[in-house]
Protein backbone atom coordinates (compact mmCIF):
# COMPACT_ATOMS: atom_id res chain seq x y z
CA UNK A 1 0.00 0.00 0.00
CA UNK A 2 1.95 3.46 -0.94
CA UNK A 3 2.33 5.70 1.84
CA UNK A 4 0.53 9.06 2.59
CA UNK A 5 2.45 11.90 0.80
CA UNK A 6 3.28 14.38 3.54
CA UNK A 7 2.84 17.96 3.28
CA UNK A 8 4.32 21.11 5.09
CA UNK A 9 1.88 23.96 5.58
CA UNK A 10 4.06 27.42 6.79
CA UNK A 11 1.64 30.72 7.00
CA UNK A 12 3.53 33.65 8.10
CA UNK A 13 3.31 34.69 11.64
CA UNK A 14 2.70 38.27 11.04
CA UNK A 15 -1.33 38.60 12.70
CA UNK A 16 -3.16 35.43 12.46
CA UNK A 17 -5.17 35.45 9.30
CA UNK A 18 -2.49 34.11 7.06
CA UNK A 19 -3.09 31.18 9.52
CA UNK A 20 -6.94 31.05 9.18
CA UNK A 21 -6.80 30.78 5.34
CA UNK A 22 -4.71 27.90 5.82
CA UNK A 23 -6.91 26.30 7.72
CA UNK A 24 -9.47 25.19 4.65
CA UNK A 25 -6.26 24.00 2.67
CA UNK A 26 -4.91 21.91 5.22
CA UNK A 27 -8.68 20.37 5.22
CA UNK A 28 -9.05 19.79 1.79
CA UNK A 29 -5.19 17.86 2.11
CA UNK A 30 -6.62 15.78 4.66
CA UNK A 31 -9.66 14.65 3.01
CA UNK A 32 -7.69 14.01 -0.40
CA UNK A 33 -5.35 11.62 1.63
CA UNK A 34 -2.26 13.34 2.57
CA UNK A 35 -0.81 13.96 5.64
CA UNK A 36 -0.16 17.34 7.10
CA UNK A 37 2.73 19.06 9.13
CA UNK A 38 2.35 22.21 10.45
CA UNK A 39 5.26 25.09 10.83
CA UNK A 40 4.39 27.90 12.79
CA UNK A 41 5.15 30.19 15.10
CA UNK A 42 3.34 32.27 17.84
CA UNK A 43 -0.39 32.77 17.14
CA UNK A 44 -0.37 31.11 14.36
CA UNK A 45 1.53 28.23 15.95
CA UNK A 46 -1.55 28.33 19.20
CA UNK A 47 -4.02 28.70 16.57
CA UNK A 48 -3.11 25.66 14.25
CA UNK A 49 -2.49 23.75 17.17
CA UNK A 50 -5.96 24.23 18.79
CA UNK A 51 -7.95 23.56 14.99
CA UNK A 52 -5.55 20.43 14.29
CA UNK A 53 -4.01 19.01 17.55
CA UNK A 54 -3.72 15.63 16.29
CA UNK A 55 -1.07 17.00 13.75
CA UNK A 56 2.62 17.10 14.01
CA UNK A 57 3.66 20.60 14.11
CA UNK A 58 7.12 22.30 14.20
CA UNK A 59 7.65 25.44 15.66
CA UNK A 60 9.39 27.72 12.97
CA UNK A 61 10.60 31.04 14.22
CA UNK A 62 8.55 33.73 12.26
CA UNK A 63 10.46 36.96 10.53
CA UNK A 64 9.51 38.80 13.75
CA UNK A 65 8.08 41.76 12.29
CA UNK A 66 7.65 44.76 14.59
CA UNK A 67 4.91 47.72 14.43
CA UNK A 68 6.03 51.10 14.71
CA UNK A 69 5.71 53.21 17.81
CA UNK A 70 6.79 56.43 16.43
CA UNK A 71 7.92 56.20 12.22
CA UNK A 72 5.66 55.92 9.55
CA UNK A 73 5.03 52.02 8.68
CA UNK A 74 6.98 52.54 5.69
CA UNK A 75 10.01 53.39 6.77
CA UNK A 76 9.74 51.20 9.45
CA UNK A 77 9.17 48.18 7.05
CA UNK A 78 11.81 49.41 5.66
CA UNK A 79 14.67 49.26 7.84
CA UNK A 80 13.64 45.94 8.94
CA UNK A 81 14.37 44.78 5.23
CA UNK A 82 17.50 43.35 6.15
CA UNK A 83 16.36 41.51 9.53
CA UNK A 84 13.89 39.61 6.88
CA UNK A 85 16.42 38.77 4.40
CA UNK A 86 18.23 37.25 6.71
CA UNK A 87 15.56 35.29 8.56
CA UNK A 88 14.61 34.21 4.79
CA UNK A 89 17.94 32.61 4.41
CA UNK A 90 17.76 31.14 7.64
CA UNK A 91 14.39 29.49 6.63
CA UNK A 92 15.75 28.16 3.70
CA UNK A 93 18.31 26.74 5.60
CA UNK A 94 16.37 24.98 7.87
CA UNK A 95 13.71 23.20 5.37
CA UNK A 96 16.76 21.17 4.34
CA UNK A 97 16.66 19.85 7.60
CA UNK A 98 12.83 19.93 8.10
CA UNK A 99 12.94 18.09 5.14
CA UNK A 100 15.10 14.80 6.13
CA UNK A 101 13.82 14.78 9.62
CA UNK A 102 10.17 14.54 8.98
CA UNK A 103 9.76 13.21 5.59
CA UNK A 104 8.50 16.17 3.98
CA UNK A 105 7.19 15.43 0.30
CA UNK A 106 5.85 19.19 -0.72
CA UNK A 107 5.79 22.54 0.93
CA UNK A 108 2.54 25.15 0.99
CA UNK A 109 4.09 28.69 2.26
CA UNK A 110 2.00 31.34 2.99
CA UNK A 111 4.04 33.99 2.43
CA UNK A 112 7.25 32.67 3.87
CA UNK A 113 9.80 33.46 1.53
CA UNK A 114 12.65 31.16 2.36
CA UNK A 115 10.55 27.87 2.41
CA UNK A 116 11.75 26.52 -1.35
CA UNK A 117 14.14 23.62 -1.72
CA UNK A 118 14.69 21.64 -5.53
CA UNK A 119 14.30 18.13 -3.89
CA UNK A 120 10.59 18.38 -3.32
CA UNK A 121 7.22 20.48 -4.77
CA UNK A 122 7.19 23.96 -3.35
CA UNK A 123 4.12 26.35 -3.39
CA UNK A 124 4.43 29.77 -2.57
CA UNK A 125 0.59 30.96 -1.53
CA UNK A 126 -0.42 34.70 -1.49
CA UNK A 127 -3.03 37.12 -2.77
CA UNK A 128 -0.06 39.88 -3.15
CA UNK A 129 1.68 40.05 -6.29
CA UNK A 130 1.56 43.70 -6.31
CA UNK A 131 2.33 45.04 -2.88
CA UNK A 132 0.81 48.91 -2.04
CA UNK A 133 4.23 50.87 -0.54
CA UNK A 134 4.34 54.74 -0.95
CA UNK A 135 7.63 54.08 -2.44
CA UNK A 136 9.89 51.56 -4.22
CA UNK A 137 6.79 49.72 -5.58
CA UNK A 138 8.63 48.21 -9.03
CA UNK A 139 11.90 47.63 -6.70
CA UNK A 140 9.73 45.82 -4.03
CA UNK A 141 7.87 43.60 -6.55
CA UNK A 142 10.67 42.57 -8.57
CA UNK A 143 12.33 41.38 -4.87
CA UNK A 144 8.30 39.60 -4.51
CA UNK A 145 8.77 37.58 -8.06
CA UNK A 146 12.35 36.72 -7.37
CA UNK A 147 11.62 34.96 -4.28
CA UNK A 148 8.41 33.52 -5.69
CA UNK A 149 10.11 32.19 -8.53
CA UNK A 150 12.32 29.92 -6.65
CA UNK A 151 9.18 27.99 -5.81
CA UNK A 152 7.47 25.45 -8.24
CA UNK A 153 3.89 26.98 -8.27
CA UNK A 154 2.32 30.38 -7.42
CA UNK A 155 -0.86 30.20 -5.82
CA UNK A 156 -2.74 33.06 -5.35
CA UNK A 157 -5.83 33.49 -3.15
CA UNK A 158 -8.24 35.35 -5.16
CA UNK A 159 -11.28 34.27 -7.70
CA UNK A 160 -9.86 35.56 -11.13
CA UNK A 161 -13.70 36.47 -12.54
CA UNK A 162 -14.47 38.69 -8.91
CA UNK A 163 -11.12 39.71 -8.40
CA UNK A 164 -11.82 40.36 -4.77
CA UNK A 165 -7.89 41.67 -3.98
CA UNK A 166 -8.53 43.98 -6.60
CA UNK A 167 -4.70 45.65 -7.77
CA UNK A 168 -3.34 43.13 -5.12
CA UNK A 169 -3.44 40.35 -6.95
CA UNK A 170 -3.98 41.38 -10.64
CA UNK A 171 -0.78 42.98 -11.84
CA UNK A 172 -0.03 43.65 -15.36
CA UNK A 173 2.94 41.15 -15.25
CA UNK A 174 2.32 37.52 -13.33
CA UNK A 175 5.01 35.50 -12.07
CA UNK A 176 5.91 32.11 -13.98
CA UNK A 177 3.34 28.93 -12.97
CA UNK A 178 1.04 31.25 -11.39
CA UNK A 179 -2.39 29.95 -10.61
CA UNK A 180 -5.77 31.41 -9.16
CA UNK A 181 -6.79 28.98 -6.10
CA UNK A 182 -10.34 31.07 -5.18
CA UNK A 183 -11.48 32.53 -2.44
CA UNK A 184 -10.58 30.44 0.39
CA UNK A 185 -12.20 30.53 3.67
CA UNK A 186 -12.14 28.60 6.86
CA UNK A 187 -16.36 29.12 7.50
CA UNK A 188 -19.31 27.58 6.23
CA UNK A 189 -22.41 29.35 5.19
CA UNK A 190 -25.48 28.10 7.91
CA UNK A 191 -29.32 29.02 8.79
CA UNK A 192 -28.90 30.53 12.27
CA UNK A 193 -30.79 33.17 14.08
CA UNK A 194 -28.92 36.75 15.04
CA UNK A 195 -28.31 37.09 18.35
CA UNK A 196 -25.68 40.14 18.71
CA UNK A 197 -26.33 43.04 16.95
CA UNK A 198 -22.52 43.82 16.54
CA UNK A 199 -19.34 41.16 16.30
CA UNK A 200 -16.05 42.87 16.95
CA UNK A 201 -12.94 40.98 15.69
CA UNK A 202 -9.63 42.50 16.53
CA UNK A 203 -6.85 41.51 15.30
CA UNK A 204 -3.36 42.24 13.66
CA UNK A 205 -0.13 43.22 15.03
CA UNK A 206 0.53 45.22 18.48
CA UNK A 207 0.48 48.13 19.91
CA UNK A 208 -2.43 48.94 17.29
CA UNK A 209 -4.51 45.75 17.78
CA UNK A 210 -4.84 47.03 21.73
CA UNK A 211 -5.87 50.41 20.46
CA UNK A 212 -8.66 49.21 18.59
CA UNK A 213 -9.61 46.60 21.32
CA UNK A 214 -9.91 49.39 24.36
CA UNK A 215 -11.45 51.90 21.76
CA UNK A 216 -14.16 49.17 20.64
CA UNK A 217 -14.81 47.93 24.40
CA UNK A 218 -15.51 51.69 25.34
CA UNK A 219 -18.35 52.18 22.90
CA UNK A 220 -19.71 49.27 23.12
CA UNK A 221 -20.01 48.53 27.62
CA UNK A 222 -22.50 51.80 27.23
CA UNK A 223 -24.81 50.15 24.65
CA UNK A 224 -28.37 48.26 25.17
CA UNK A 225 -27.86 45.86 22.04
CA UNK A 226 -26.23 42.42 23.01
CA UNK A 227 -22.71 42.76 21.46
CA UNK A 228 -19.39 40.51 21.08
CA UNK A 229 -15.62 40.99 21.06
CA UNK A 230 -13.50 38.64 20.12
CA UNK A 231 -9.97 39.76 20.99
CA UNK A 232 -7.76 37.48 18.53
CA UNK A 233 -5.45 35.86 21.22
CA UNK A 234 -5.78 32.22 20.81
CA UNK A 235 -2.23 32.00 23.52
CA UNK A 236 -4.88 32.54 26.26
CA UNK A 237 -8.75 31.48 27.54
CA UNK A 238 -10.72 34.45 28.90
CA UNK A 239 -14.21 35.19 29.01
CA UNK A 240 -15.66 38.20 30.63
CA UNK A 241 -19.11 40.55 30.68
CA UNK A 242 -19.40 44.00 30.74
CA UNK A 243 -23.47 44.75 30.70
CA UNK A 244 -24.55 43.88 27.16
CA UNK A 245 -20.96 43.02 26.33
CA UNK A 246 -19.38 39.76 25.75
CA UNK A 247 -15.80 39.63 25.33
CA UNK A 248 -13.72 36.39 24.48
CA UNK A 249 -9.87 36.22 24.04
CA UNK A 250 -10.74 33.79 21.00
CA UNK A 251 -12.77 31.53 19.39
CA UNK A 252 -12.21 28.05 17.23
CA UNK A 253 -13.03 28.07 13.80
CA UNK A 254 -16.30 26.33 14.40
CA UNK A 255 -17.34 29.10 17.00
CA UNK A 256 -16.53 32.02 15.09
CA UNK A 257 -18.64 30.54 12.34
CA UNK A 258 -21.19 30.47 14.38
CA UNK A 259 -20.74 34.12 15.95
CA UNK A 260 -20.14 36.17 12.58
CA UNK A 261 -23.60 34.14 11.22
CA UNK A 262 -25.52 35.48 14.33
CA UNK A 263 -24.29 38.71 14.01
CA UNK A 264 -26.20 41.89 12.33
CA UNK A 265 -23.04 44.00 11.33
CA UNK A 266 -19.09 43.07 11.32
CA UNK A 267 -16.56 45.54 13.21
CA UNK A 268 -13.07 44.47 12.37
CA UNK A 269 -9.74 44.67 10.42
CA UNK A 270 -10.07 45.09 6.47
CA UNK A 271 -7.52 41.74 6.62
CA UNK A 272 -7.82 40.19 3.10
CA UNK A 273 -8.30 36.67 5.11
CA UNK A 274 -10.91 38.49 6.59
CA UNK A 275 -12.38 39.61 3.65
CA UNK A 276 -12.47 36.03 2.55
CA UNK A 277 -14.77 34.66 5.43
CA UNK A 278 -17.23 37.42 5.23
CA UNK A 279 -17.23 37.03 1.52
CA UNK A 280 -18.33 33.13 2.07
CA UNK A 281 -20.89 34.09 5.01
CA UNK A 282 -21.93 36.97 3.01
CA UNK A 283 -21.88 39.33 6.11
CA UNK A 284 -21.57 43.24 6.10
CA UNK A 285 -18.79 44.97 7.78
CA UNK A 286 -17.31 47.95 9.19
CA UNK A 287 -13.85 48.44 8.36
CA UNK A 288 -11.21 50.20 10.25
CA UNK A 289 -8.04 49.61 9.16
CA UNK A 290 -4.22 49.41 10.90
CA UNK A 291 -2.47 52.22 10.50
CA UNK A 292 0.04 52.61 8.40
CA UNK A 293 -0.78 48.58 6.47
CA UNK A 294 -0.95 50.14 2.89
CA UNK A 295 -2.42 46.74 2.23
CA UNK A 296 -5.73 47.35 4.96
CA UNK A 297 -5.86 50.75 3.68
CA UNK A 298 -5.78 49.80 -0.15
CA UNK A 299 -8.21 46.91 0.15
CA UNK A 300 -10.61 49.21 2.74
CA UNK A 301 -10.82 52.08 0.02
CA UNK A 302 -11.82 49.68 -2.68
CA UNK A 303 -14.59 48.47 -1.24
CA UNK A 304 -15.72 51.78 -0.05
CA UNK A 305 -15.72 52.77 -3.41
CA UNK A 306 -17.64 50.15 -4.46
CA UNK A 307 -19.73 50.67 -2.21
CA UNK A 308 -20.15 47.46 -0.31
CA UNK A 309 -18.20 48.20 2.67
CA UNK A 310 -18.16 51.06 4.99
CA UNK A 311 -14.95 51.93 6.46
CA UNK A 312 -13.17 54.80 8.79
CA UNK A 313 -9.62 55.28 9.27
CA UNK A 314 -9.14 54.68 12.84
CA UNK A 315 -8.27 57.92 14.26
CA UNK A 316 -11.29 59.52 12.80
CA UNK A 317 -13.20 56.52 14.62
CA UNK A 318 -16.73 57.56 15.28
CA UNK A 319 -18.60 54.42 16.03
CA UNK A 320 -22.20 56.13 15.96
CA UNK A 321 -21.48 58.06 12.15
CA UNK A 322 -19.91 54.33 11.24
CA UNK A 323 -23.50 51.75 12.44
CA UNK A 324 -25.29 54.89 10.57
CA UNK A 325 -23.33 55.29 7.31
CA UNK A 326 -23.44 50.82 7.25
CA UNK A 327 -26.72 50.80 6.31
CA UNK A 328 -26.07 52.48 3.03
CA UNK A 329 -23.43 49.85 1.80
CA UNK A 330 -24.21 46.27 0.55
CA UNK A 331 -22.01 44.27 1.90
CA UNK A 332 -20.86 41.09 0.59
CA UNK A 333 -24.62 39.46 -0.18
CA UNK A 334 -24.25 39.46 -3.95
CA UNK A 335 -20.83 37.82 -4.15
CA UNK A 336 -20.73 34.54 -5.85
CA UNK A 337 -17.20 32.44 -5.91
CA UNK A 338 -15.96 29.83 -8.24
CA UNK A 339 -15.44 26.12 -6.42
CA UNK A 340 -11.83 25.41 -6.62
CA UNK A 341 -10.60 21.83 -8.23
CA UNK A 342 -8.48 20.65 -5.70
CA UNK A 343 -7.32 17.49 -7.54
CA UNK A 344 -5.75 19.73 -10.11
CA UNK A 345 -4.36 21.65 -7.71
CA UNK A 346 -3.04 19.07 -5.49
CA UNK A 347 -1.47 17.01 -8.62
CA UNK A 348 1.90 19.15 -8.17
CA UNK A 349 2.39 16.75 -5.34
Amino acid sequence: MQEKKRILVAPLDWGIGHATRCIPIINHLLEHNFEVVIAADKRPLHLLSGEFPKLEIIRLEGYNITYPTVLPMSISMALQIPKILMNIKKENNLLKDIIKDYSIDGVISDNRYGLYNNSIPCVFMTHQLNIQSPFLNSYIQKINYRYISKYNECWILDDKEINLAGALSSPIVMPKKSKYIGVQSRFNKKSRNIKYQFLAIVSGPESQRKILENGLIKVLKKRNEKSLIVLGKPEINEEREIGSLTIKSHLNAEDLNHAIIESELIICRPGYSTIMDLVKLEKNAFFIPTPGQTEQEYLANYFFKKGMIYMQKQNDFSFEIGIEKCKEFSGFSKVKTTPTNWNELFSLF
